[in-house]
């Protein structure tokens, strides 16, 4: 797997002006400036930035670290390429997550379980102490996701196979951290090939992704800026799309790891909703995120992948199974397999295992919303969000 530390350097020393020299290959020599242009652009780099964010086409605006009198630098000849790519002076179109025709096949949202579970749930509660029990839980779970970071963390999820629970795990770790987190909170979806991270979270329509933003991102932009190109959720959380739901789009690694690099010092936290493995943006993504869930559904088949990739991740560097976490998603309310029994060797490896019960209103496939989701599930979301940002906290 790659290491982080190389290209978080490149990266960022690309970001801030000076990219390899094989870049400055896409500019023609009718692109070149002259000495006179120069000065007119240096005039412009002096200016304050606009309010509101878009894609920049022209010279960039110094940083808030910038000297005052910056160095004039000579101006390039008129053969000479530019140092740096144009940015794409259209912005695209927004697209709708749900197209018209199809919004209204969906049925109301269920509850997440029956209401005589519910009912019973509740009756039990108030004859046991179970309830205090409940409370004294919760109250050390949300005290574990209120924790303050130094550095963003970044929370890669994968899975082996399409299906498994991935873009569900997401959207639940991405919820549990924007509700119990002051700090801004990031999904970013890197699986641009038809992901449902979008539908997951409610939003309705799209604009730009996560190529579209490797381009314009740049070091001396403030959240302000950056959140113009997001799309807003409740409780402080923002989207980066992966695509517009178009066939054929494509994330390359190069592109990823610009926009996480940039996107790191905004956010608290980060959730990565990758590719199946073995994709390359979902090996990248796992070696660079401080902590990594992997999905696994709750069958014979699911368990014996999970525990294959588990056994192989064992011959990497400790952290990497150390820092990772299975979330085994019962896909049925009557598994074909014993779960607890499942769970405990997959724990063998040293992985962590975290167990989330069938939910009748995830199994629909629409719209995460909370208060639907049974209370088991609530319950085990939440322990399974601290379990993974107690583990990120461990690696810098």
């Amino acid at each position: 797997m790659p290491n982080a530390d190389n290209w978080q350097g490149d990266v960022l020393r690309d970001l801030r002006g000076t990219p390899p020299p094989q870049r400055a290959q896409h500019h023609s020599a009718a692109q070149g400036h002259t000495a006179a242009q120069g000065h007119t652009a240096a005039q412009e780099q002096a200016q304050p930035s606009q309010p509101q964010p878009q894609p920049r086409t022209g010279g960039r605006v110094p940083g808030p670290n910038s000297p005052s009198s910056p160095v004039a630098s000579p101006a390039p000849s008129p053969a000479a390429p530019s140092a740096r790519a144009q940015r794409p002076a259209r912005s695209p179109d927004s697209r709708p997550v749900i197209d018209s025709a199809l919004s209204g096949t969906a049925r109301r949202p269920r509850q997440g379980e029956p209401a005589a579970a519910r009912v019973s749930r509740a009756v039990r509660r108030i004859v046991s102490s179970s309830a205090a029990r409940e409370v004294a839980e919760i109250t050390r779970t949300a005290e574990r996701l209120q924790q303050p970071v130094t550095t963003g963390r970044q929370i890669a999820v994968t899975s082996i196979r399409g299906g498994a629970g991935k873009t569900t795990v997401t959207a639940l770790l991405g919820t549990a951290y924007a509700h119990y987190r002051q700090d801004p909170v990031l999904l970013v979806e890197a699986d641009p090939a038809l992901g449902s991270l979008p539908l997951r979270l409610g939003a309705e329509a799209l604009r730009w992704t996560t190529a579209d933003l490797a381009d314009i991102v740049e070091p001396q932009m403030s959240l302000l800026d950056v959140t113009g190109y997001l799309v807003q959720l409740p409780d402080n959380a923002w989207l980066l799309p992966g695509s517009q739901g178009r066939i054929g789009a494509m994330l390359d690694t190069a592109a990823y790891e610009r926009v996480m690099v940039a996107l790191r010092r905004y956010f608290g936290v980060t959730v990565v909703d990758c590719e199946t493995l073995p994709a390359e943006v979902a090996r990248v993504a796992l070696s660079a995120a401080q902590a990594r869930v992997l999905a696994a559904p709750a069958t014979l088949d699911g368990i014996t992948s999970t525990y294959a990739v588990l056994q192989w991740m064992q011959g990497l560097p400790r952290h990497m199974i150390a820092g990772t976490v299975v979330a085994l998603t019962s896909t049925t309310s009557r598994p074909g397999i014993d779960v607890e029994a499942a769970a405990e060797k997959l724990r063998s490896t040293g992985a962590t295992v975290h167990v989330l019960p069938h939910d009748r209103h995830l199994a629909a496939g629409g719209a995460l919303r909370t208060e639907l989701l049974a209370r088991p599930t609530r319950l085990a979301a939440t322990r399974l969000a601290a379990e993974v940002f107690q583990l990120s906290q461990k690696r810098r």
